[in-house]
């Protein structure tokens, strides 16, 4: 949810209905919640920030969030806001927070010209210093991700016989959700598994959903995370669903192997250890991972093939995203 309303906003921020105040009940839960994510993830809560899909300047005790994540994680989050300029006392306690204890560069997203000149008279150089300027104006050269609200805004001007010609690609379809972890929404108490997939009409935002569970105590935080790694954490592809390559890879087979091919990368596996490609087998998306495995009669194989399974399946690139796959969901 957010004030802003950016046209190109690739998470369709909806429209602001409120904040999630620093009361001491909520202060309570929310280091509550920093504290089970510092157990039980270690190091790795210390890349977290604390905005999505929301102006992180919509909260005016914003600041206070920040610090307890410092104080109880050893790291300040990063902060992106396009509008510094709506509680500038705030923006300025972000900044002296940042000149303290950040190490990560804070983002100001530039909406138009005059918008950077009023930064400029707003803020002074020293001021900046620890802040990207991202221009982000309909005539900047950035391209826009084909998601979210960017997406929607061509789609009409097209339906509408106008020029959709506005900076957002569409021959490979991107994103701007550039991480995958654990998605935490304090005012609902929602906890999600996501992770960033091309923007589509199955998932618009960018990013899949991979499972959910909601909490109202930092106990039941706890209990969420254990639920949804033990069920979607798994080192091993789920023995009774079909198992099939990513649908944005291009399979080709080749001699005693086989290739993957995405539109950056290039996969090459070995591929010569049973008489059928085990590589075609999953190309053709018509059996699971239990009945690929059963259908090798030599007890070694068995085990190279179990063993190349789980290789194809720890480089993701295994479909995950199945039809008759639906989210965890606990009330």
């Amino acid at each position: 949810m957010s004030t802003v309303g950016c046209w190109f906003c690739g998470l369709s921020a909806s429209t602001f209905k409120g904040y999630y105040a620093y009361t001491e009940e909520h202060a309570e839960v929310w280091r509550g919640v920093l504290r089970v994510a510092s157990e039980m993830f270690g190091s790795a809560v210390r890349t977290g920030f604390c905005y999505w899909a929301t102006d992180p300047i919509d909260n005016p005790e914003y600041d206070r969030f920040l610090f307890d994540y410092y104080q109880i994680t050893g790291e300040l989050p990063q902060t992106t806001t396009a509008a510094p300029l709506k509680d500038q006392a705030l923006t300025n306690r972000v900044l002296e927070l940042f000149e303290r204890y950040g190490r990560v560069t804070n983002r100001f997203s530039v909406l138009s010209t005059d918008h950077l000149n009023q930064i400029h008279a707003a803020f002074s150089p020293e001021d900046l210093m620890g802040v990207e300027l991202i221009l982000q104006g309909k005539d900047a050269p950035t391209a826009k991700a084909f998601t979210g609200r960017a997406r929607a805004r061509k789609e009409k001007l097209r339906a509408s016989g106008q020029d959709p010609a506005i900076a957002v690609p569409e021959g490979w379809s991107t994103t701007i959700a550039c991480v995958s972890g654990f998605l935490v929404n304090m005012r609902q108490g929602r906890l999600q598994l996501v992770t960033p997939v091309p923007g589509s009409e199955r998932w618009p935002l960018g990013y899949r959903i991979v499972a959910q569970r909601f909490f109202s105590t930092p106990d039941e935080f706890r209990e969420g995370l254990d639920s949804i790694i033990d069920e979607n954490m798994l080192e091993s592809p789920p023995p009774n669903r079909p198992i099939r390559f990513r649908g944005d890879l291009q399979y080709e087979a080749g001699d005693d192997c086989f290739h993957l091919r995405s539109r950056k990368v290039e996969h090459r596996v070995l591929d010569g250890m049973v008489p059928i490609p085990v590589g075609h087998l999953i190309a053709s998306g018509n059996c699971t991972a239990s009945e690929l495995i059963m259908g090798v009669t030599d007890g070694a194989s068995v085990l190279a093939v179990a063993d190349l399974l789980d290789q194809l399946y720890a480089a993701g690139v295994i479909e995950e995203d199945l039809d008759d796959i639906s989210l965890g969901r606990t009330g």
